[in-house]
């Protein structure tokens, strides 16, 4: 077992998709098959010790599986605890800028799930609440620490793709299913920043500050069966600062075809070769310098890992790898990204995109950014 004095305490606020985390941080890894024979954590520099959830539904649910933890319903009660170091955010978009502020001002750290915020007002509150106080923040980006993704990363900063000159990235995903699980989204935020915040970080990830973004939105059958609000299809091109270009595309009506394009892909096309990271599928692929054609896949042995031998899609390994991944950086005071005026500068990526969509015209980020404070 990790070392207890070099372990961070987490508390968790909202236990419908925080529950992943708690059985992330706190179970052994269950082995592909058969029966465990050593006890081994996703994150060995963090442990989940306090979940917090209005209903109490919820929170039996996560007793059930983490059942020595501290439970309440009062968000004040789990940040007066001196034993959380880093409050976990999973509540609806709308409430994150309240629950970070909060969290800053008691003396906490924050991972805040996407999107950080989907509001100028609340970029600009969290932004000086960081400032102010010095607490640090990560935002919770699934998609980067994802095995697939992490692997394509890793190629790519050993230079194997040599000079990166496009990026695209997708997530289409159909979202019925969400919509009765989470009926909030159909009128209080936008898919800009729902799931093509997906998407839209990878390209920041990969090209650094965009400058200009044109983007197209529709709504599909799904999306007006439900009266969802936003577009639920879009299309964007971006320009970065530096002139190269990227685009995204998310579709959250279709009727999937896995088989062919995964939920999330990521491609980059470079000087010396091209790569293709999948979600859900594990698959990692990408050209030797022979021209040959190569393919990753870990689904197997992974699988235990990332989705706990569950529904694939399920988030244990990427929750697990992001939250040791902060605390590392915590407790090292290493560097780390997404941190939080990236977070909020690719807040302000996703509302110009969103703006965009609305108007058809291209819009440009800096007016912007200078609107929230960078």
């Amino acid at each position: 077992m990790a070392d207890q004095l070099r372990q961070l305490g987490v508390g968790v606020l909202g236990l419908h998709e925080g529950r992943t985390l708690l059985v992330a941080l706190n179970h052994i890894i269950p082995p592909v098959v058969g029966e465990p024979t050593e006890y081994v954590t996703r994150a060995p520099h963090a442990r989940a010790v306090a979940g917090c959830d209005l209903r109490p539904e919820k929170i039996e649910a996560a007793r059930r599986d983490v059942p020595d933890l501290f439970y309440t319903t009062s968000y004040d009660e789990m940040l007066a605890r001196p034993d959380v170091d880093i409050v976990a955010i999973y509540t609806p978009d709308q409430y994150h800028g309240e629950h970070i502020v909060r969290a800053f001002e008691a003396g906490k750290h924050v991972i805040c799930t996407k999107p950080l915020v989907n509001s100028p007002e609340d970029a600009r509150r969290v932004l000086e609440a960081g400032r102010r106080t010095g607490r640090k923040l990560l935002v919770g980006q699934s998609t980067r620490f994802f095995e697939s993704f992490q692997r394509q990363r890793a190629a790519y900063e050993r230079g194997e793709i040599g000079e990166l000159e496009l990026v695209d990235a997708h997530y289409v995903h159909r979202m019925d299913w969400f919509y009765a699980k989470s009926p909030w989204a159909i009128d209080t935020t936008d898919w800009v920043f729902l799931g093509l915040s997906h998407p839209l970080d990878l390209l920041r990830w990969y090209l650094g500050p965009i400058e200009e973004v044109h983007a197209f939105g529709a709504r599909s059958a799904l999306a007006r069966r439900y009266n969802v609000r936003s577009y639920d299809i879009l299309t964007v091109n971006v320009r970065a600062a530096d002139g190269r270009i990227g685009r995204a595309m998310g579709n959250y009506g279709l009727h999937e075809l896995p088989s062919a394009r995964n939920a999330i892909e990521l491609m980059l096309y470079g000087s010396e070769g091209t790569s293709l990271a999948q979600y859900h599928d594990m698959r990692y692929f990408h050209t030797a310098p022979d021209g040959t054609e190569i393919k990753e896949d870990m689904l197997y042995a992974r699988r235990s890992y990332y989705f706990n031998n569950e529904v694939h899609g399920m988030h244990y390994g990427e929750f697990a790898n992001y939250t040791e991944y902060f605390a590392r950086a915590l407790l090292e005071g290493r560097d780390y990204s997404p941190a939080l005026e990236e977070g909020i500068e690719t807040y302000v990526l996703m509302e110009a995109v969103k703006r965009s969509a609305a108007s058809g015209k291209p819009v440009a980020l800096r007016p912007l950014l200078d609107e929230v404070g960078l």
